[in-house]
């Protein structure tokens, strides 16, 4: 396990702090890991997942980034009481468990069970995208507002959905799968099984996807066609609009269904900042002409939202009494 970056930083001040807690960040590319003591980052770091070596593997690597956090802890004189754990996929919060996480090739993998025996503390489970919006809520862009969806887009899209304050999870636990909403029937083929899903056209591994099947260019990023596009280039040109007005298709059903006050869009497309989000809040409205729609915004803890979340998750659970 080699360490790619490690810093000490202060978080914003969340308003539930009890004691040092571990916090983890399980994504397909990378682990994001810190140690919070209140409302202070006292150590954080982040290491590569890999998923190609197999599940075993990466709950093996997961355990051991678990494990140096707790040592690093403990070296720092705060000895944890609590660990948040947040994954990406169909998880089950009530029951711990990662239902189906293809990303870290994770099948109903009991995560809070294993973790709790692992550290012997008390374990909070919970899905990646639901735990930044909970930071988002708490201590990022979306401070004050009771109703609006968090929604980052980059590798895939989700959104975390918050009702009256609180998040929605629906029935099931899936709540807010916006990638899987169909925008284009019968169009690009998902890896969800259904073809013009709003993942499959508007998402980052989407657009640099088409640009290469229409073009024969490999190795481009989505930013490497934004650029393009901006120079000039026709093609990405067509294949980023095409982008933000699926998104926008999206965006306009989840805010006629749920009345959104605000929308915060996170992950790595909105670091393009207004080349991305003008065109985006001007395509919304053109679609929502019989409202006014929702404010539209960039996520203001960038790549620390899910980390962050699992923190908070941890730090409610000791609030709670169950540490």
């Amino acid at each position: 396990m080699t360490d790619n970056r490690r810093a000490r930083r202060s978080a914003p001040r969340s308003g539930c702090a009890s004691g040092s807690v571990i916090a983890l960040d399980v994504g397909g590319t990378h682990i994001k890991g810190a140690v919070v003591a209140g409302s202070r980052i006292v150590d954080a770091d982040e290491w590569r997942t890999d998923p190609g070596r197999g599940a075993d593997a990466v709950i093996d690597t997961v355990m051991q980034c678990a494990g140096e956090l707790h040592a690093r802890a403990l070296r720092h004189g705060q000895e944890p009481k609590a660990a948040g754990i947040v994954v990406p996929g169909l998880v089950d919060e009530g029951e711990g468990m990662a239902l189906l996480a293809p990303n870290l090739g994770w099948s109903e993998i009991p995560v809070r069970l294993w973790f709790t025996e692992h550290l012997d503390l008390p374990v909070a489970f919970g899905h990646d995208v639901r735990a930044g919006g909970i930071a988002e809520s708490r201590l990022g862009a979306g401070r004050g507002c009771s109703d609006f969806a968090f929604v980052p887009v980059g590798t895939g899209i989700a959104a975390a959905l918050f009702i009256d304050g609180r998040p929605h999870t629906g029935a099931h636990g899936f709540a807010g799968e916006l990638g899987h909403l169909i925008v284009r029937p019968g169009g690009e083929p998902c890896g969800c099984g259904n073809r013009g899903c709003l993942e499959a056209i508007a998402s980052a591994s989407a657009i640099a996807r088409r640009y290469s099947e229409i073009t024969g260019h490999t190795g481009l990023s989505a930013k490497d066609v934004r650029l393009r596009a901006g120079s000039g280039d026709r093609t990405a040109g067509r294949v980023w609009n095409d982008a933000i007005e699926a998104l926008a298709d999206g965006l306009a059903g989840l805010t006629a269904l749920l009345d959104l006050e605000r929308v915060i869009i996170g992950g790595g497309l909105a670091r393009a900042g207004d080349s991305y989000l003008s065109p985006l809040r001007s395509a919304l409205a053109d679609r929502l002409a019989f409202r006014r729609p929702p404010k539209l915004v960039p996520a203001r803890l960038g790549h620390r939202a899910g980390c962050l979340g699992a923190a908070l998750l941890a730090q409610d659970l000791l609030d709670q009494g169950t540490g």
